[in-house]
C-alpha cells in the first residue's frame, strides 16, 4: 500500500512540474533600434529601401518584432515602433544625420510619454551600425549607450525590457569573404556581448524585468546548421544589390542582403524571443520545496492509512 501511495504522489508532483509554460501577457510592444527592427520609419522619410525590399523593411518580408507581436497575440503596431534604419546606439544616424539614432528615439518617447505602459514590452536592438559604419572599436561606448536607454525607459515606468545582443558581425555575407576583417569584427561582437551581459547583470533595479536575448548563439546555430532550420544557404546573400540580381529561392537563404536577415530568419528570431519571454513566466517550485511537499503529503497519507 505504501509503495502504491508513493508512486501516486510521484505522478502527481511530476505532472505539476511538467505543466506547460504560460505565455507572457503584454498590452503592446514598443520598439527601439535600427534597420533590424525598423518596419518603415526610414522609408516614409526617404523612400529607402525600395523594392525588391518588402514595404520599406530591410528584408523580403516582416521583421522579428512583427513576428514577436503575433506570437504574443498582439497586432504589429507601427505607431509603437520608433526604430530607424541607420541608427547607432548613440546620437548618430549613419544614413541620414537628421534622423534619430537610439538615444533620440528613447528621449523623444520619454518626453512624450511621462508614464510608460507598465504592461507593455519594450525592445532594444542596436549596435551593428556603431561598429560597421561609425567604426567604433571601444565596446564600452555602445554598451553604455544601451544601458542609458534601458535606464531611461525604466525611469518612466517600463517594467519589461528586452535587450538584444549582436550576431557575429564578421559572419555577415557582406563581410565574411575577408577573413581578417571578419575575425576582427567577430572579436568585437564577442566583446560587446560579454560586456552587455555583464552590464545588464549589474543593474540593480528589482522593479524591472530585463531579458537579454542571445541572438548571437541563435544566429550562429542557424548559420552553421542551416538545414535544421529549413535553409540551404547560411553564408551568402540572396539579393545582390550591385549586380541587381535575386536568388531563385529566397526562403532558403538565411540572409536577404549582405547585412540583413531574410524574413524566414526574422521569424525564427521572433519565435525565439517569444519563447524566452515564456520561459521567464514559468513558475516551478524549487526542488527542496517540491520534495518537502511530496514528503509531508505522503507521510500524511501513510499515517491515515495506518490509523485506519
Amino acid at each position: 500500500m505504501k509503495k502504491s501511495i508513493l508512486a501516486t504522489a510521484f505522478v502527481i508532483v511530476s505532472s505539476i512540474l511538467s505543466l506547460p509554460a504560460k505565455a507572457a501577457s503584454f498590452s503592446e510592444v514598443y520598439v527601439f533600434g535600427d534597420s533590424l527592427s525598423d518596419t518603415g520609419n526610414f522609408f516614409q522619410v526617404t523612400g529607402i529601401p525600395p523594392k525588391p525590399y518588402f514595404d520599406g523593411r530591410a528584408s523580403n518580408g516582416p521583421l522579428w518584432v512583427e513576428y514577436l507581436a503575433i506570437e504574443l497575440e498582439l497586432s504589429p503596431n507601427p505607431n509603437t515602433n520608433f526604430a530607424f534604419f541607420g541608427a547607432t546606439t548613440g546620437e548618430l544616424n549613419t544614413e541620414v544625420a537628421s534622423l534619430p539614432a537610439l538615444q533620440q528615439q528613447v528621449n523623444n518617447f520619454t518626453q512624450n510619454t511621462p508614464v510608460a505602459d507598465s504592461n507593455a514590452l519594450y525592445t532594444i536592438w542596436a549596435g551593428a551600425n556603431d561598429y560597421l559604419n561609425e567604426n567604433i572599436t571601444d565596446t564600452t561606448i555602445p554598451v553604455n549607450n544601451l544601458i542609458t536607454a534601458v535606464n531611461s525607459l525604466a525611469e518612466i515606468g517600463a517594467k519589461d525590457i528586452m535587450v538584444v545582443n549582436l550576431p557575429d558581425l564578421g559572419d555577415l555575407p557582406g563581410i565574411n569573404s575577408d577573413p581578417v576583417i571578419a575575425s576582427f569584427l567577430n572579436n568585437i561582437s564577442e566583446s560587446h556581448n560579454s560586456l552587455l551581459n555583464q552590464s545588464l547583470n549589474q543593474l540593480e533595479n528589482s522593479k524591472v524585468n530585463l531579458t537579454l536575448l542571445d541572438v548571437n548563439s541563435l544566429v550562429k546555430n542557424v548559420i552553421n546548421n542551416p538545414e535544421n532550420f529549413g535553409f540551404t544557404n547560411g553564408t551568402d546573400a540572396c539579393l545582390n544589390i550591385e549586380a541587381q540580381t535575386i536568388c531563385n529561392n529566397p526562403n532558403e537563404y538565411v540572409f536577404w542582403d549582405g547585412i540583413h536577415p531574410g524574413t524566414n530568419a526574422h521569424q525564427i528570431i521572433g519565435e525565439f524571443a517569444a519563447q524566452e519571454l515564456e520561459n521567464q513566466t514559468t513558475t516551478v517550485p524549487e526542488p527542496n520545496v517540491t520534495f518537502a511537499i511530496l514528503t509531508f503529503g505522503v507521510l500524511g497519507i501513510v499515517t491515515k492509512q495506518k490509523k485506519g
